[in-house]
């Protein structure tokens, strides 16, 4: 080890610049220590707090259909209706066939509701269907208790007429319609085991199908958006927006 002396200075005096050299950078040593022991202490204490659980939400592959108000009637038969006048459009351009039938609550501004191979469906899967045409219309978001709803076919269902054409939304019918009258405005949601949603059909259908726990819904009070985080609720179901959409515009009563 090589020690530089300072031959101005005496030997002692060279003695007592290292001595009290060494003393100060034994204080620096004892601090670095202390200081080392700090961050210690601190990570021990970052490491023992517990991480937040990352929840992984799973990307589900939607079906054709669910960009559309949907549901299944109790014999499984497959209903959509348009949540726009752009949607209700399309549907009747690209998804109504000549075997369907299409449904209309009897008030201005209502879903378009396409009801796949209704030509075979009893009057009792039709009445389901107009129900969830009804819920589906001005006349919830009306506070109405009740509409009248109609059907046609394929074949009765254009638009346009003689002096121009008709709006995005709306269409020319013509013929005989088959009639529903004062169908009530009733949705229910239920969730059976096994069941990885909430399902929202008419209260007609919830009946067909013996659901036995389930929650009723009519025009009320209650904004669709507290509507929605009560089911969210009730559920044990998180996802909010999956029940904004699925519910119809206008204010709720949520019953047991």
């Amino acid at each position: 080890m090589e020690v530089e002396i300072d031959f101005t200075k005496s030997a002692q005096g060279n003695a007592d610049y290292y001595f009290k050299l060494s003393k100060k950078l034994n204080k620096k040593s004892e601090g670095a220590a202390v200081a080392v022991g700090d961050l210690e202490a601190k990570r021990s204490k970052i490491a023992a707090i517990p991480k937040p659980e990352r929840k992984i939400r799973k990307i589900e592959e939607r079906k054709w259909f669910e960009k559309f108000n949907w549901f299944n009637t109790s014999k499984g038969m497959l209903a959509i209706g348009g949540r726009s006048a752009v949607q209700n459009e399309l549907i009747n351009s690209k998804y109504f066939e000549s075997n369907d039938l299409f449904f209309h609550a009897d008030i201005f501004g209502a879903s378009v509701v396409i009801l796949k191979d209704g030509l075979t469906a009893s009057r009792e899967i039709k009445e389901e269907v107009a129900q969830f045409s009804a819920c589906f219309s001005k006349a919830w978001e009306n506070s109405m208790s009740s509409v009248n709803v109609y059907s046609v076919k394929k074949d009765q269902v254009s638009k346009s007429k003689e002096k121009g054409s008709l709006g995005t939304g709306s269409f020319l019918i013509e013929g005989e319609r088959e009639w529903f009258k004062g169908v009530g405005l009733e949705l229910c949601a239920y969730k059976e085991d096994g069941d990885e949603k909430p399902c929202i059909v008419p209260a007609s259908t919830c009946m067909a199908m013996g659901v036995r726990k389930f929650v009723l819904l009519k025009p009320g009070n209650v904004k669709k958006s507290d509507a929605a985080k009560i089911l969210a609720k009730k559920f044990n179901y998180d996802d909010i927006d999956y029940f904004m959409q699925h519910l119809p515009a206008g204010s709720f009563s949520v019953k047991e």
